[in-house]
C-alpha cells in the first residue's frame, strides 16, 4: 500500500468529549520501602499534559489541523492549567466550566514503566442543554468530528449530539466506552479496542469468526465503518459494501500505550476530512499507533514524523512533496545526525544517465533531494517542444529510484531561493560548471556546505535520444 501525508491545514475539526488533566511524575527506583512491599521513587521531574479528549484535540494540531474543543471542566486551578496548555498548542477552547473538579489522572512513572496511576474525579453529568447548544455552535463549518467518550458523564446525551451532527451532514467518528454501544447508533465511524468489542459482541473462537461479528456489529448500529484497534494483533476495518481490511501492528517496541486511542482517532479524522479513502485513513491511524506507542505519556506525532516512517517502510508516496513538506523533512533529517545532499534538473525522459548521476550524488550523504523544473520553466530553458514529459510524471519517475528520497518542484530560471530555504549539507550539479556559477551555490557556502561537480555520462542526454528518435521515425 502507498500512503500520502494529506496537508491537514486546511481542514476544520471539532473535538467533542471527556478532557481531563494528565500529570507525569517521573523518578528512579533502586529500593524497596521498609513500610510496605513497595517500591521506593525518588522523583526528579513532573509534567503536566493534556489527557482523553484534550489528547485528541492536541494530536490534530500538531498534524497543523484547525481544531476546536469542546468539553466541560471544573471551575478550578486544574481547569485553568489544561486550558492554558490546550491554547498554548494552538487548540480552540469551547468549555463549559462547572463546579465539579477538573478530571485528573496521575502517574508515577520508572525506567519508562507506570508504577501506579492515581485518579481524581467525579462524573460530569447534568450539563446536557447547555453543552448541546455549545456543541451545535461549533458545527456550522468544520470538515468532521471527532467524539471522544471515557465515560466521565460529558456525553450523557451522545444520541443528542450524533442528532445534530447527522442533520448537519458532518461525518462523526467516536471512540467509544461502556459496554451501551446502541448509544453511538448512527454515527459514521465507531473505534472500540479489541476488549471493548468482545465485550459487547462477545467472544469468538477463530479469525473467521471475529469477521462475521464485525460486519454484523456494523450493519447493526448503521454505521458506515467501525474500525477495531487490536494490540500487537494491528487494527481491523469493516466498511460498508467492503471486504474486511486487517492492518499489520507496525511496531512492536511498546514503551507505553497512554493515549495511542486518541492518536488513532486523530489520524483517522484528519485523513477522513482530508479526503483519503477509509482504507487509507485507517492504514495512517495505524501507522500513527506505532509511533506513539514508543513514546512516553500521551503524545502527538508530528507530519514530519509520519513521513519519515512511510519513507523507510517505502510506503511513502514515493517522495513527493511541497517545498514546506521539504523543508520540515530536511530539518528533520538534520536533527538526527543525517547528511542531506541536493540537486536539480529538468529530468526530461529520464536516462541510465540521470541514473547513474543520482546514485553518485545520493553516495555523498545519507539524504538525497532532488527539485524539479516545472514545465514553464522547461520550455524557458529547452524550447517550444520541451518538456516531453509533463511534471507530475517526472516527478513520479525520479521519487521511484532507490537513490532519491525527495522530489520537490520548482518555478522560475533558477531553483535558487528553494536551495536557500532548504539549507542542504551538499549541493550537486552535473557538467562542467566552476562553483561559482551553480545557482544556489552563494547561500549553500554561507551556511557551511559545500559544491559538487559531477561529470555527466558520455553519450546519454535527453536532447539526443529526442533526435535520434526523430531520425528513426
Amino acid at each position: 500500500m502507498t500512503l500520502t501525508i494529506p496537508d491537514f491545514s486546511q481542514l476544520r475539526i471539532l473535538v467533542v468529549g471527556d478532557a481531563m488533566l494528565d500529570e507525569y511524575w517521573f523518578g528512579d527506583t533502586s529500593r524497596i520501602s521498609p513500610e510496605a512491599p513497595v517500591p521506593v521513587v525518588r522523583t526528579r521531574s513532573k509534567k503536566q499534559r493534556p489527557g482523553g479528549a484534550a489528547n485528541v484535540a492536541v494530536n490534530l494540531t500538531a498534524l497543523g489541523a484547525d481544531t476546536r474543543l469542546v468539553a466541560v471542566v471544573g471551575n478550578d486551578p486544574r481547569g485553568a492549567k489544561l486550558r492554558t496548555l490546550l491554547e498554548g498548542s494552538g487548540v480552540c477552547c469551547k468549555l463549559l466550566e462547572c463546579n465539579s473538579p477538573t478530571i485528573h489522572k496521575l502517574r508515577v512513572m520508572s525506567r519508562s514503566q507506570q508504577l501506579i496511576r492515581l485518579d481524581s474525579e467525579q462524573i460530569l453529568s447534568g450539563h446536557g442543554e447547555a453543552f448541546a447548544g455549545l456543541f451545535a455552535e461549533e458545527i456550522k463549518d468544520v470538515h468532521i468530528i471527532v467524539i471522544s467518550d471515557y465515560g466521565k458523564g460529558t456525553l450523557d446525551d451522545i444520541q443528542g449530539l450524533i442528532a445534530l451532527g447527522r442533520q448537519a451532514g458532518v461525518p462523526m467518528i467516536v471512540d467509544p466506552k461502556g459496554q451501551d454501544f446502541e448509544r453511538y447508533r448512527g454515527a459514521t465511524i465507531l473505534t472500540p479496542n479489541q476488549g471493548e468489542f468482545e465485550a459487547e459482541a462477545g467472544s469468538w473462537s477463530d479469525e473467521g469468526k471475529f469477521l462475521i461479528k464485525g460486519e454484523a456489529f456494523r450493519t447493526n448500529l448503521d454505521l458506515e465503518a467501525l474500525l477495531v484497534t487490536r494490540g500487537e494483533k494491528g487494527m481491523t476495518l469493516f466498511a460498508r459494501g467492503k471486504p474486511p481490511l486487517s492492518l499489520v501492528a507496525e511496531t512492536r517496541e511498546v514503551f507505553d500505550v497512554t493515549g495511542a486511542g486518541d492518536t488513532v482517532i486523530a489520524l483517522l479524522g484528519a485523513g477522513i476530512g482530508s479526503g483519503l479513502a477509509l482504507a487509507d485513513a485507517a492504514a495512517l491511524a495505524n501507522l500513527g499507533a506505532g509511533l506513539v506507542i514508543r513514546k512516553i505519556g500521551a503524545a502527538t506525532v508530528a507530519p514530519s514524523e509520519l513521513r519519515l516512517a512511510l519513507h523507510r517502510r517505502g510506503m511513502g508516496g514515493r517522495g513527493l512533496l511541497g517545498a514546506d513538506q521539504l523543508v520540515e523533512c530536511v530539518n528533520q533529517a538534520k536533527a538526527r545526525g543525517e547528511r542531506v545532499v541536493m540537486t536539480n534538473g529538468c529530468f526530461d525522459i529520464l536516462h541510465a544517465g540521470h541514473v547513474s548521476y543520482l546514485e553518485e550524488a545520493k553516495a555523498l550523504g545519507d539524504r538525497l533531494v532532488v527539485a524539479v523544473n516545472d514545465d514553464e520553466s522547461v520550455k524557458t530553458l529547452k524550447g517550444a517542444s520541451r518538456p516531453v514529459t509533463k511534471l507530475e510524471d517526472r516527478m513520479a519517475v525520479l521519487a521511484g529510484l532507490a537513490a532519491v528520497d525527495w522530489v520537490v518542484a520548482f518555478a522560475g530560471e533558477t531553483p535558487a531561493d528553494l536551495i536557500a530555504r532548504v539549507r542542504p549539507d551538499v549541493l550537486v550539479k552535473g557538467g562542467d560548471y566552476r562553483a561559482e556559477e551553480i545557482a544556489g551555490s552563494q547561500s549553500v557556502i554561507a551556511n557551511g556546505g559545500e559544491i559538487k561537480v559531477l561529470a555527466l555520462k558520455k553519450g546519454r542526454s535527453t536532447s539526443a535520444m529526442i533526435e535520434d528518435i526523430r531520425k528513426k521515425t
